[in-house]
């Protein structure tokens, strides 16, 4: 038993309500259906055994790897020794005496949108097909058709490495560093563990039927039916990045099992058993080509995992 090994085993004698799943492929946790084992996957399902597991591990040494429902994530193929945290089942949400909505980091957008629909609340219908957790979306500042999450959130509460008493502390949107796709989470080092939402009054009638319409543009133009991982590059400053790479004749680019999507440029998909390189050199190849055509610099959207030389995981960056 090595030393990551020694440490799940442990937590997971330590705090026996929580699942712990030894050797679980990242693959059945990511959009794009891609990803080997990692050493220990915990499963926590409420916010006390979240903030529990992460103190642990904290005191451990051990950066875990936090998912939510992977949709925004390509994982190495040849697996990681590593502590993964999946999120997902941490996802209690609520309508607070405020006005505002208090929602855990594994509730999904969807169910956040219909939650605030339900209840009369607009400004989270952009959101509503994208299908990622609130604490993803948070990390990320994910947005479509005109929306973003640093738009809704009012305050976040997260748990650095050293805590305050309960180990968590609240801040408010202004100190999130929300920027296009990017907020201070990004990097890793504090856990979102739930936020408040602050939206405005709406007629529910309205609000269904603009998300009708944003699912209807998301159905004619986005390969819905193929594993993906969303966007795969973020939007340049001048410009789309889809258009980019259409103009570039790379619609339908493949290698291996990974494709371009013809439907939509901006988004790869899994087309047949695609593996890890598939993807990353496809996207190489994608972003040198929109390099030397238009000399416009690509980065990847997508979260991109790959397995450092001692078998641990690192944010991977061309």
């Amino acid at each position: 038993m090595n030393a990551i090994s020694a440490v799940a085993a442990d937590i997971s004698a330590r705090l026996p309500g929580l699942e712990c799943r030894f050797g679980e492929m990242m693959s059945g946790h990511t959009s794009l259906r891609i990803g080997g084992p990692v050493t220990a996957m915990f499963l926590p399902k409420t916010a006390r055994q979240l903030q529990s597991l992460y103190s642990m591990l904290s005191e451990r040494g051990v950066a875990p790897i936090v998912i939510g429902n992977g949709a925004n994530i390509l994982a190495d193929g040849r697996g990681f020794d590593a502590i993964a945290v999946k999120t997902s089942g941490v996802n209690d949400v609520c309508l607070a005496p405020d006005g505002q909505i208090r929602a855990d980091a594994g509730v999904t957008l969807r169910r956040l949108a219909v939650f605030a629909r339900d209840n009369g609340l607009s400004g989270l219908e952009f959101a509503h097909g994208i299908p990622g957790t609130l604490g993803g979306a948070i990390v990320m500042n994910a947005g479509a058709y005109g929306g973003q999450m640093s738009d809704a959130v009012s305050t976040v509460r997260i748990m650095p490495r050293t805590g305050g008493a309960d180990g968590t502390r609240e801040i408010d949107s202004a100190e999130c560093g929300f920027e296009y796709r990017r907020s201070r989470f990004a990097d890793g080092g504090e856990l979102v563990v739930s936020a408040s939402i602050c939206l405005s009054r709406g007629d529910a009638v309205g609000i269904t039927a603009r998300m009708e319409e944003l699912a209807g543009r998301r159905r004619s133009c986005q390969p819905l039916d193929l594993p993906s991982a969303g966007s795969a590059f973020k939007r340049p400053k001048d410009g789309y990045a889809a258009a980019l790479i259409e103009e570039a004749g790379l619609k339908g680019f493949a290698i291996g099992g990974a494709r371009v999507s013809e439907k939509h440029a901006g988004f790869v998909v899994n087309a047949s058993n695609a593996e890890f390189d598939d993807v990353l050199r496809l996207m190489e190849s994608v972003r040198n080509r929109v390099s030397e055509l238009f000399g416009v610099e690509l980065e990847p959207e997508i979260k991109i995992l790959r397995r450092d030389a001692n078998g641990g995981a690192r944010l991977w960056k061309f």
